[in-house]
């Protein structure tokens, strides 16, 4: 007799095999969509859709992601339900693509673009939704139980990172075979990889297959997940044990220092994107069956409550930087982050709480992950419409800052509105030219003469923000004029450069020495009464041992010393130049300078 599983196994292998010859059409029409576009700004001139900006723009990302989707939703949704989220999604992808497009001011730009954030979160608002939508469809409920929430999407994820692995494979056994065939003098194959009409489609078709093989190996994909869960949920008590003392030590440190590394909020959100993907790795499904140990239950609960100051702090932080220096595009993406991993750190400590108070180990935290979910999704799509366009945002504030006074026409960045803001920047900046104050109105109006994008970003100037040490002096005028790309004081903020007053010639008159983390420059002022750049030192190339030292902290503290150089200058006739010395010296002490 055939036992009904049997039965169920080869009704369900039929049903796969059925699926492949539409999936490699899918790929197939991919590769295709993508070669035309290709095509189309290859050559000068440009060809359409290329000559029209807002339509290439929708068509690129209904290309690259459309067939994705339905790819992932052959096989698991109901047709019905596949046609209207496909319907869904290219809408969707076609208004983003257009207005990320529309919204730019391209300016000496000679080909229609996207900007380069709008990829990775668009991949992740589709595949959020995407796995909020099968499990519903295949219950026949608004919101799914939550195990077939887990299952679908972490079974996805790892076909996706199987066939995207598996595409990758092929193209480099495709590259050896075209290198022994150039031993051989046969250059035709590895021409033939070249061709965007050979490799795109050949591309396209290789990922549509390995979806496919991946899809039907279903037990073999669930056992790779439960082997690669297993691993990541043992890193959990790492990571929390690290997070805790982080912030235990925190109070003892202070903030200052913290904020004074440029990275600080991004690295806090990376910290706490690891803490919930591995809490999740560890809870799984929620289901008896799949119960970690006691060890990982607890790290869990630690993981949840630790979210809430790492949130925090980070929010912290963002919120000194926008009171500082005001909106700009990053900084309004990272509060959208910030935003989110909010929502989790008052979902998982809830969760955490109740596994102390009921015994319910992290149970919220399932209807967390559904609902942060959505509003994830929302976010994002909202982030690039017009809504929360974080361009026009950060003019409107930049603006605004302007009108109030907290920034002064000398340091307001009138580039910023005419290169990294879009049509609401020139928009704002053509305001600008018909202000009342004079001086404003003729720093607009240099700005929008200027026509080329890279060619005035080297040509541009800008006055440096340099704070003093000791704080009751100040330093020369000469040093804080305006000064262009390239020179050391270019990037300056208060927070990143410090600057003292030193007379290190013997000559009476003081030379400027600034600290940066990177290191430390000497400036000496000539007969224009303007200062040059005439040494610095690398601190990566010379240190303490082992411990990374920061100028700056050593310009505070007065550790900075200085001796005669040891080698005589070279004089060849015409000039004198100092020898490049490579040895450094190092101690208990802090590393010698010698600047001359």
């Amino acid at each position: 007799m055939i036992d009904a599983d049997t039965t169920t196994r080869a009704s369900m292998a039929s049903g796969h095999h059925s699926l492949i010859l539409p999936r490699l059409l899918i790929g197939l029409f991919q590769g295709f969509a993508l070669y035309g576009l290709f095509l189309s700004i290859d050559d000068q001139p440009l060809l359409w859709p290329a000559t029209q900006p807002e339509i290439f723009g929708p068509l690129a990302l209904v290309s690259l992601y459309l067939p994705v989707i339905l790819l992932g939703g052959l096989g698991r949704l109901k047709l019905r339900s596949l046609v209207i989220w496909g319907v869904v999604a290219c809408a969707l992808l076609a208004f983003l693509g257009w207005y990320d497009v529309a919204r730019q001011a391209l300016m000496d730009q000679r080909e229609p673009f996207l900007s380069l954030p709008l990829f990775p979160f668009l991949a992740a608002a589709l595949f959020i939704a995407h796995h909020l939508i099968v499990p519903a469809d295949q219950a026949g409920q608004r919101i799914a139980p939550y195990p077939l929430y887990f299952d679908v999407a972490w079974k996805a994820g790892v076909q996706l990172a199987l066939s995207v692995g598996f595409t990758g494979a092929l193209w480099l056994l495709l590259f050896l075979g075209a290198g022994l065939f150039y031993l051989i003098g046969i250059r035709a194959f590895g021409n033939l990889l070249a061709e965007p009409w050979f490799n795109l489609p050949l591309t396209g078709l290789t990922f549509a297959l390995a979806v496919h093989l991946a899809d039907v190996r279903d037990g073999l994909i669930r056992g790779v997940r439960a082997v690669i869960l297993m691993l990541l949920s043992w890193l959990l008590p790492v990571i929390a044990a690290l997070t805790a003392a982080f912030l235990f030590a925190l109070p003892f440190t202070g903030l200052s220092g913290l904020w004074e590394q440029g990275s600080a909020t991004a690295l806090m959100l990376a910290a706490a994107a690891v803490l919930i993907v591995l809490i999740n790795a560890a809870y799984q499904d929620g289901t008896e069956d799949t119960r970690p140990p006691l060890v990982l239950r607890w790290a869990a609960i630690a993981g949840g409550f630790l979210l809430i100051p790492l949130i925090g702090v980070a929010t912290s932080g963002l919120a000194l930087r926008i009171g500082q220096y005001g909106l700009t595009p990053d900084r309004v993406i990272v509060a959208a982050c910030i935003l989110i991993g909010a929502a989790y750190a008052v979902g998982y400590g809830w969760a955490a709480l109740s596994s102390l108070r009921r015994g319910d180990w992290m149970r919220p935290l399932e209807r967390t992950n559904i609902g942060t979910g959505a509003l994830a999704v929302v976010l994002i799509v909202l982030l690039f419409s017009p809504v929360l366009d974080p361009a026009r945002l950060s003019v409107m504030d930049q603006m605004a800052r302007l009108e109030r006074g907290a920034v002064t026409p000398e340091q307001f960045d009138y580039r910023f509105l005419r290169v990294e803001s879009g049509k609401a920047g020139k928009a704002a900046l053509e305001r600008l030219t018909k202000s009342k104050d004079a001086e404003v109105a003729r720093r607009a109006k240099e700005e929008i003469a200027k026509t080329e994008r890279w060619e005035t970003l080297a040509n541009s100037t800008r006055a440096p923000e340099v704070r003093a040490w000791p704080e009751d002096t100040s330093l020369p005028e000469g040093f804080l004029a305006d000064v262009s790309r390239g020179d050391p004081r270019w990037q300056c903020t208060p927070e990143d450069c410090v600057a003292t007053l030193r007379d290190l010639d013997g000559d009476g008159a003081d030379e400027v020495l600034m600290a940066t983390r990177l290191g430390v420059f000497l400036f000496v002022e000539e007969e224009s009464g303007a200062f040059r750049a005439v040494g610095s030192w690398n601190p990566n190339r010379c240190h303490d041992g082992a411990k990374r030292v920061d100028p700056r902290d050593m310009l505070r503290a007065d550790q900075l010393k200085f001796t005669a150089p040891r080698w005589p200058s070279l004089d060849t006739g015409t000039q004198t130049e100092d020898f490049l010395v490579y040895a450094c010296r190092t101690g208990p002490a802090p590393p010698l300078i010698a600047l001359d």
